[in-house]
């Protein structure tokens, strides 16, 4: 009984295979409606050599453009200009480490002096006023009991040298 019924699906099947006279004709049809609509090839506009002048412009990689503004200028521009030189001798461990690499934990009071208490590099350091701290030749001008108040003097777009005030406030972690 199976076998009739695979004889009879595979017949169905063959015969739809075969009824493909009027394929051609389709395609006929549907090709003479089809028009294809191709953009030509835009034109090349013809090619025009740039010159390039590099005496005027400035070197990226003069000396004199990635040393700071004061050195090797031979004098200073304007009154807050800092002293490179004496940052050199000063050799102060908390000049090399910018404002936001440091945390203020806490302060201290030793000799009837205030003293602030700076995380740095996993070390803590000590700061009173008048120390300089950071990289933009910031001195420490107040301590409170919730931050320490740093003026920095640094260069603006213009290239002139500008103060700015800047702090550390105390962090404290809940539940301490």
């Amino acid at each position: 009984m199976n076998r009739i019924i695979l004889v009879a699906v595979a017949a169905l099947a063959l015969s739809a295979c075969s009824n493909q006279d009027d394929l051609p004709a389709w395609m006929d049809e549907v090709n003479r409606d089809i028009k294809a609509s191709i953009d030509p090839i835009p034109q090349m506009a013809p090619y025009e050599a740039a010159t390039y002048d590099v005496a005027s412009l400035l070197d990226p990689f003069n000396s004199a453009k990635i040393v700071p503004a004061g050195r090797g200028r031979g004098g200073k521009r304007g009154p807050l200009e800092p002293d490179y030189e004496a940052r050199e001798l000063r050799n102060n461990i908390m000049e090399r480490y910018a404002l936001e690499s440091m945390n203020m934990i806490g302060v201290l009071n030793l000799n009837n002096q205030t003293m602030a208490a700076i995380l740095v590099d996993n070390l803590v350091r000590q700061v009173k006023v008048g120390d300089y701290i950071g990289v933009d030749f910031g001195v420490v001008t107040q301590i409170t009991d919730s931050e320490v108040t740093i003026k920095e003097v640094v260069e603006d777009r213009n290239g002139e040298w500008v103060e700015r005030i800047n702090t550390l406030k105390l962090q404290v972690k809940e539940g301490a």
